[in-house]
C-alpha cells in the first residue's frame, strides 16, 4: 500500500493547549505506521505559500519527545493571520499551494485553529472538489475564546480558564489585607464571547465570593447600573473585586474602549479591544474616590502552561489523534467537535461536522445563563465550566524555570 503524506498548520492566536492537538495527531500518523511524511508548515499557510515546512516525524520520534511538545505553551510551528482569498478572486494561490501538495503527495491536511481557520479548511476543501483533488481536509478546533459553533467546548478554553480562575482566587486574597474601600477591575479576553470573563467564577470558594461582580459581551453594559451595583456591594464589604470582559457594549451596542472609526483592526478586520479596564478605573474612582485599580491579565490567560488543565489538554491531544482517524476513513471538509455526553460524571466524545456550516459563525454565551441583573451567571454557566478546569500537569523544570520544546526553527521567519 502506498504511504500517506500529510501537512499539519496552526493559525490564529495561540493556546496553552494547541501543542497537544499538534502532538495527538503526530502520534496517530506514527501509530498506523500509514505515513512517510508528516509535515508541519511553519507560519501557517502563509508560511506555506513561502515553501517553509518541515518533517515532524525527524523531530518527534518518542512519546517522551511527544509527552514534551503536548507540554509546551503557544504553537510549535508558528501561526499567521492570513485571510485566505476567494479562489474565483485568486486563483493563483491556490494553483500554488495544491501544486505543492502534489509535489509532495499529500493526502490529508490538518489545520489547527479558531474560525477564521475554519474558513481557510472550507475554502481550500471547496476547491479541491472543484479540480477533483481527493486530498482530506479536516479542521481541529481551538481557542480561548470558545465562540466556534458546532462543539460543545474548545480546546484551549479550560486551561485559559483555570488561569483566570486562579489568577482571580489569587488577587482576591491581595485585595483583602487593607482595611479601606477599595475597587479591583480584572479586564478578560473576549470579544465578542463572555465564556473566559465568566470562568472568572469558577475563583469561588468557602473562603472568598470574588468576584463580586461579572460582565460580559452577551448584554448591553450599563455605566448606570455598574455603579450601582458597586455601592451595594460596598454595603456588605469593604473590596469589591469585578471581572469584565474586553468587549463590553453599552446600550447603543458601541464598545467603551474605542471608537470604532478610530479603533486598531486585526488582519481580519476586528477591531483589537484593550482599555476596558481603565476605562472603568476612571469612572469608579470618579464615584467612590477610593482605591481603585484595573488589571488586564492579556497574553498570560493563553500561554500560562504551569497552570495547565489536565482535562483540557488530553481533550486536546485525543483530538488531534481522532482528526487522523477522520481522515483516513475519509471524511473531509469538517471540523472535529466535542459531544458532552454527561455533566457528572463529566464525559465527553469526539466527532466531526461539515466546516462548510461551521466557518464565520459564533457560538456566544446563552442569555439564560446570564442573571436578571447582567452582572453574574448563573448555575448552569458554572456547571458548564467548572469540569473542564479539572487536574493538573507535571512540568519539567531546568535551572529553575519550565523546560519546553525547542522553536529556533521560528527565530528567523
Amino acid at each position: 500500500m502506498k504511504k500517506r503524506n500529510c501537512f499539519i498548520g496552526q493559525s490564529g492566536g495561540p493556546t496553552t493547549a494547541i501543542n497537544a492537538s499538534l502532538a495527538g495527531i503526530i502520534a496517530e500518523c506514527i501509530d498506523t505506521q500509514q505515513f512517510a511524511h508528516v509535515y508541519g508548515m511553519i507560519n501557517g499557510v502563509k508560511g506555506l505559500l513561502e515553501n517553509k515546512y518541515m518533517d515532524l516525524l525527524e523531530i518527534f520520534k518518542s512519546t517522551e519527545d511527544l509527552n514534551h511538545l503536548k507540554h509546551s505553551p503557544a504553537m510549535y510551528l508558528g501561526s499567521c493571520r492570513y485571510k485566505l482569498p476567494e479562489f474565483q478572486e485568486d486563483p493563483q494561490t491556490y494553483q500554488l499551494l495544491f501544486q505543492l501538495f502534489n509535489e509532495l503527495e499529500i493526502t490529508d491536511f490538518y489545520y489547527i485553529g479558531g474560525n477564521d481557520s475554519m474558513d481557510t479548511v472550507a475554502k481550500l476543501s471547496t476547491y479541491a472538489k472543484t479540480i477533483d483533488s481527493h486530498i482530506r481536509f479536516i479542521g481541529i478546533p481551538k481557542t480561548i475564546d470558545n465562540d466556534l459553533m458546532g462543539t460543545d467546548h474548545t480546546p484551549g478554553l479550560g486551561s485559559a480558564a483555570k488561569y483566570v480562575a486562579t489568577s482571580m482566587l489569587e488577587i482576591a486574597y491581595d485585595s483583602s489585607i487593607y482595611k479601606l474601600n477599595a475597587v479591583t477591575i480584572v479586564e478578560i479576553m473576549g470579544r465578542n464571547a463572555g465564556w473566559l470573563t465568566a470562568a472568572s467564577a469558577l475563583a469561588r470558594t468557602a473562603y472568598s465570593d470574588a468576584p463580586d461582580l461579572i460582565y460580559l459581551p452577551e448584554v448591553p453594559f450599563s455605566k448606570k447600573a455598574f455603579l450601582e451595583d458597586i455601592h451595594a456591594v460596598f454595603k456588605k464589604k469593604r473590596s469589591v473585586i469585578i471581572a469584565v470582559s474586553e468587549g463590553i457594549r453599552n446600550e447603543n451596542g458601541e464598545f467603551l474602549d474605542s471608537d470604532s472609526k478610530y479603533a486598531k483592526r486585526d488582519a481580519f478586520g476586528h477591531i483589537l479591544h484593550s482599555g476596558t479596564g481603565k476605562v472603568l478605573e476612571s469612572m469608579v474612582y470618579q464615584e467612590f474616590k477610593c482605591k481603585v485599580r484595573s488589571i488586564e491579565l492579556n497574553v498570560l490567560q493563553r500561554c500560562a502552561m504551569h497552570i495547565a488543565s489536565a482535562v483540557d489538554l488530553d481533550e486536546s491531544f485525543e483530538i488531534g489523534r481522532y482528526a487522523v482517524k477522520t481522515s483516513m476513513a475519509g471524511e473531509t471538509s469538517v471540523m472535529m467537535v466535542f459531544n458532552r455526553t454527561s455533566n457528572n460524571p463529566y464525559t465527553i466524545e469526539c466527532d466531526f461536522k461539515d466546516v462548510t456550516s461551521i466557518a464565520n459563525l459564533e457560538q456566544r454565551i446563552p442569555v439564560e445563563w446570564i442573571n436578571e441583573d447582567h452582572n453574574d451567571i448563573t448555575q448552569d454557566l458554572y456547571n458548564y465550566l467548572y469540569p473542564l478546569i479539572q487536574g493538573e500537569i507535571a512540568i519539567t523544570y531546568e535551572n529553575g524555570v519550565p523546560q519546553y520544546a525547542n522553536i529556533n526553527h521560528l527565530k528567523n521567519n
